[in-house]
């Protein structure tokens, strides 16, 4: 399928990074990107989101390299994408419908499939409209649809039982989760996740860690099912280790709702490893996004170590890197080569081994306290 892909900059964050995404993402969902045309506005247009001038622009561009598809680098509101579908005369994706047709297409676990279908429908609900204008009128008929109801009602009566048996479906996911951390939790087995911008290695670190043989492509959403394995780390004994699904910029707000069951283990974890590409120029950028979703999950407040991946392609030495107050902040590893990888398992026994410590200590201060109140109730008045 043969594309145009549409940007508009409207000053903010790294234009240039956010279209080459764009790109990566058609490719990822099977999209040949043919023409990217940009453009520069202080706001979108209300109808066309571009403006008439740039509009005829791409619908030049379209017939010329007689193209499928147009996909905006933008969430473009129902009215916006139908009035570009009627001038452009051919279909329009907006960037929030290209992730979740490669959620569709790479989702493999039943949970996985449950929640993209979720989001999908919860997505297709404001832009119904679109596909039934035309039996929008009332239509007779004895057992065809209820008394009054038209085609759209009928649809969104349809929509709104499936999106509530969906919902039923994760519930129930999300309670079998529950269990099995519990379960966890009662063998005292630490928990730690993997997350990070999207394409950044996680995957390949986590086979690294864990030699799982877990899907891992140089390629954006290479995972969407949660993957845990018990791994290894010598005297401090074993830690689960949990493979997420990668972040981006402008993240579907329903996606993360959805995905929500999934991303509860970075919920629960004790420590997140948040996995960096080093060689990207936009890491930076990459991190404020990444912890832009922690925080709407309510995971900000899990400790972090940043692990630099990608070394040996950004020019940087294995290392370790200390806060103000010792802890470590910043592994430097390449899961890809090995390299670094060491002093990462060293990283985790450490933080593991402070942690056990700290709770000792602190049941201790528990137990202490609980002893002083009852010496305290049972004294002589």
């Amino acid at each position: 399928m043969r594309a145009a892909l549409v940007g508009i900059d409207f000053g903010k964050g790294d234009f240039a990074a956010s279209l080459e995404e764009l790109s990566l993402l058609a490719k990822s969902a099977g999209v040949d990107p043919i023409v990217t045309i940009t453009g520069k506005r202080s706001a979108p247009d209300a109808a066309l989101f571009a403006g008439s001038g740039k509009v005829q622009e791409v619908a030049d561009a379209v017939l010329d390299g007689e193209l499928d598809i147009v996909i905006f680098n933008h969430a473009l509101s129902p009215a916006q994408q139908r009035n570009l579908e009627r001038e452009l005369k051919t279909r329009v994706l907006d960037r929030t419908s290209l992730i979740l047709d490669i959620f569709a297409q790479r989702a493999k676990s039943h949970e996985g499939k449950v929640q993209v279908e979720l989001a999908q429908l919860q997505h297709l609900a404001t832009r119904l409209i679109r596909g039934w204008t035309h039996l929008e009128r009332q239509k007779g008929g004895i057992g065809l649809r209820g008394p009054g109801e038209t085609q759209l009602e009928t649809d969104r009566r349809l929509l709104g039982v499936r999106v509530k048996a969906l919902r039923g479906q994760l519930e129930k996911l999300h309670r079998q989760h529950a269990t099995q951390r519990r379960a966890r939790g009662r063998n005292n087995t630490l928990s730690i996740s993997l997350v990070g911008y999207t394409n950044a290695g996680k995957s390949t670190l986590f086979n690294a860690l864990s030699k799982a043989g877990v899907y891992a492509a140089d390629q954006l959403f290479a995972t969407l099912d949660t993957t845990s394995r018990k791994v290894y780390l010598g005297e401090v004994g074993h830690v689960v280790i949990s493979d997420t699904v990668g972040f981006i910029r402008e993240l579907p707000h329903q996606l993360v709702a959805a995905f929500r069951a999934t991303l509860e283990e970075t919920i629960h974890a004790d420590l997140l490893l948040h996995v960096v590409d080093a060689a990207s120029p936009a890491r930076m950028e990459q991190i404020e996004q990444v912890n832009l979703v922690l925080k709407e999950i309510g995971a900000d407040h899990i400790p972090q170590i940043l692990v630099w991946n990608k070394i040996d392609a950004a020019g940087l030495a294995p290392g370790i890197e200390r806060d103000e107050y010792d802890k470590i902040a910043r592994v430097f590893t390449s899961a890809q080569s090995g390299a670094g990888l060491d002093l990462l398992r060293q990283a985790l026994i450490e933080f593991m081994t402070k942690s056990v410590t700290e709770s000792v200590v602190t049941n201790a201060v528990v137990k202490d306290d609980q002893i002083l109140i009852e010496h305290s109730h049972n004294a002589p008045l």
